[in-house]
């Protein structure tokens, strides 16, 4: 199976070729690095590493990730991939344990995986109290309304290209990541979860760093939830 990677990328030019080295080699046929308005050198460092560079201007989280979903979309049908993988950009995330991640999909037991960090090992330090208990109500919330049964909201995650494109994906800012799997639950896909390791990122979170930044994304992810019932 072929195994593309979309990494939204923003002010990352400290972290991106950290990550992009720790992607298991001959595992991935292509890298999009979506640089989403950044003010340094995310692009040319992501470009100088070898991925693919998309640029958005618009920001949102969403908006970078639909962006690299239109790059991979683009080819021919045939020369699609057939699993893609999402991964933050700041190191946060374990790129090493992408096999794992994919595992499930590629024995063909599931058509979503979620790379738990709350069933795996987290560093002091790397979520924040607030992001805790994010999780955990959003996840509960998603367990009662949609029978979706979910550890966490974790970015790093892996979907067949066709359930990808069932879902039809539209949040362009920080309902991203519930949008995708309440809408895999509304579909009954087949999801999975694996533990993922978590460490503290390179620089400052843009989410959960800033007052602003938690309020607008817990506010964000409670409307998601409730938009699609």
């Amino acid at each position: 199976m072929l195994i593309d990677v979309i990494i939204p990328a923003f002010n990352e030019e400290q972290s991106i070729a950290q990550v992009l080295r720790e992607i298991p080699a001959g595992l991935v046929r292509e890298v999009i690095v979506v640089d989403n308005n950044s003010s340094d050198r995310t692009g040319e460092v992501a470009r100088a590493a070898g991925a693919t560079v998309l640029r958005e201007n618009r920001p949102g989280y969403g908006h970078a990730c639909l962006a690299g979903m239109a790059h991979a979309f683009a080819r021919p049908l045939p020369e699609q991939a057939d699993i893609i993988v999402f991964l933050d950009g700041d190191h946060s995330d374990y790129p090493e344990e992408m096999p794992m991640l994919v595992a499930p999909i590629l024995r063909g037991e599931a058509d979503m995986v979620i790379g738990s960090r709350a069933l795996g090992e987290r560093e002091a330090g790397s979520m924040m109290p607030q992001q805790i208990f994010g999780n955990w109500l959003a996840t509960s919330l998603l367990r009662r309304l949609y029978g979706a049964h979910f550890t966490d909201l974790g970015p790093f995650r892996a979907i067949r290209r066709e359930a990808l494109q069932r879902i039809g994906m539209a949040d362009t800012t920080y309902g991203w990541t519930v949008e995708m799997q309440l809408k895999a639950a509304k579909l009954r896909l087949r999801n999975t979860e694996v533990p993922v390791r978590y460490r503290r990122r390179i620089g400052t979170s843009k989410v959960s760093g800033t007052v602003r930044g938690t309020l607008g994304a817990g506010y964000k992810i409670l409307w998601t939830i409730f938009r699609y019932l």
